[in-house]
């Protein structure tokens, strides 16, 4: 009985100090982002657009106030902050326009790309427009994209992004659903709704493997917006927004608050 209790009490220390060890370790990578520099790179899903509240200067990039990077940047304070997310940008387009800011300084930088590269906004119109065949031939045509050529590229820009910011903490984030299924809704027919959504995993899964790959963090925001895709009721995101086609099918101020900026905090 002795022995149990021995064996028992050193366990339990054991646990303790191994549990205080995690807390140090993660308040220190926490610590480390906030001290260093912050980046933020991607396509309208970092940009913010949806959300309004764009920044003039940020042109027909559609910067805005209320997009997660501007709102972790508000709460954090990092030693400095870069926020060069562009509405309609691809993985190239990050190549050549959005990491001049990233160096041995930055600790934190987080990017969303790739639905551009797979053709997010030519699906969307054409499961709109058109018919649930054509709808779902095109999804195929992009998770094809998805599966054969997006990859390369994300594996490029990745490479590129570690070799300018060898310290830093990338943090990449996915794509939500669209839509909650199951529900009456006027719109799209549930065909083109679950092919969607399935589509949104499928992009999701490639981003995550790639990020993996290259030892960086995959946020799945898909968790948060549960319960809140088109259809819910409570939806932060736009359906068609026939006053601003843009913002169509992008997150709200209350996606980008509520659905990504919980998800790259707990990453960071």
């Amino acid at each position: 009985m002795r022995r149990s209790r021995i064996a028992a009490y050193i366990g339990s220390l054991l646990l303790t100090i191994g549990l205080a060890l995690t807390g140090a370790a993660s308040a220190q990578a926490s610590e480390q982002a906030f001290n260093g520099g912050y980046v933020a790179l991607g396509d309208s899903y970092s940009s913010g657009v949806g959300a309004g509240s764009y920044i003039s200067s940020s042109g027909d990039c559609d910067r805005s106030t209320k997009a997660y990077p501007y709102l972790w940047n508000a709460a954090h304070s990092p030693s400095s902050f870069a926020f060069t997310a562009c509405s309609g940008a691809r993985t190239d387009d990050v190549l050549a326009n959005q990491l001049g800011p990233l160096g041995s300084a930055t600790s934190l930088v987080s990017i969303t790309i790739g639905g551009n590269d797979a053709g997010f906004s030519d699906v969307m119109t054409t499961c709109v427009l058109q018919s649930d065949s054509t709808c779902l031939s095109r999804i195929n045509t992009a998770e094809a994209y998805v599966d054969t050529t997006l990859p390369g590229k994300l594996d490029n820009l990745y490479s590129v992004i570690r070799g300018k910011a060898p310290n830093a903490h990338v943090v990449v984030l996915g794509y939500p659903r669209f839509y909650l299924l199951g529900q009456f809704c006027l719109g799209l027919s549930d065909t083109k709704r679950s092919a969607i959504n399935g589509a949104a995993d499928h992009l999701d899964a490639a981003i995550a493997k790639i990020a993996a790959n290259h030892g960086f963090t995959f946020g799945d925001v898909r968790t948060t917006f549960s319960g809140h895709e088109i259809c819910s009721g409570s939806s932060w995101l736009h359906s068609v927004n026939w006053l601003n086609i843009g913002e169509s099918y992008h997150p709200t101020a209350s996606g980008q608050s509520g659905g990504y900026l919980p998800v790259l905090t707990n990453a960071a």
